[in-house]
């Protein structure tokens, strides 16, 4: 179950390389895609929305580390 995670979350993380910054645009792809794999983890919808938002609001304007 974890390494299915692992692969899902890794996974929607990498349509985030090559951006200079973090935008709601460019992130709007990898949160919807953490979230499903969240849900297919059986984690509480809440627990989804609560965590989404604040990695969301603590991303929005960083930049993206190359490595």
């Amino acid at each position: 179950m974890f390494d299915n995670l692992t692969d899902r979350l890794s996974n929607s993380f990498k349509v985030l390389q090559g951006k200079h910054k973090l935008s709601e645009a460019n992130i709007k792809d990898a949160i919807r895609e953490v979230r499903r794999a969240l849900l297919e983890a059986d984690v509480a919808l809440e627990v989804i929305k609560v965590f989404l938002d604040q990695v969301q609001t603590k991303a929005l304007g960083l930049k993206v580390n190359e490595g």
